[in-house]
């Protein structure tokens, strides 16, 4: 049963920008009302990576490899979540994935995957050097 649903992947050359969108099914909008908003990033190693997270308060994160190209925002009206990628490098390609935290009091770099409750299916993107 899905309950995100990103969109937005694809396949850009090194330098190029994309960005990612993650939307609520019908029935999981109250998602968007969550402490800790997400994207991670699985690559090569099958591991998903925090790559930036957006709070109830409006702060962000954005891990070392993102900062400075990648901005995290969203839309409550829509409601929507967004990961604008600048600059994309090989390094970046993976499934890219974004996640709700809904039952926490506090969104933390260090929150484990399992914190998480909802999850999308993946973005798969792709960048050709």
């Amino acid at each position: 049963d899905v309950q995100l649903v990103e969109s937005g992947g694809g396949l850009v050359q090194a330098g190029g920008s994309l960005r990612l969108s993650c939307a609520p099914s019908e029935d999981a909008g109250y998602t968007f009302a969550a402490p800790c908003m997400s994207w991670f990033r699985r690559g090569s190693d099958d591991e998903r990576h925090l790559v930036s997270f957006l709070d109830a308060d409006g702060n962000t994160y954005y891990a070392d490899s993102a900062r400075g190209r990648f901005i995290i925002s969203k839309d409550n009206a829509k409601p929507t979540l967004y990961l604008q990628m600048n600059n994309l490098q090989p390094e970046d390609t993976g499934i890219y994935y974004c996640a709700a935290a809904t039952e926490i009091p506090v969104c933390e770099v260090s929150l484990p995957l399992h914190y998480y409750n909802f999850w999308g299916q993946g973005t798969q993107v792709t960048v050709s050097s």
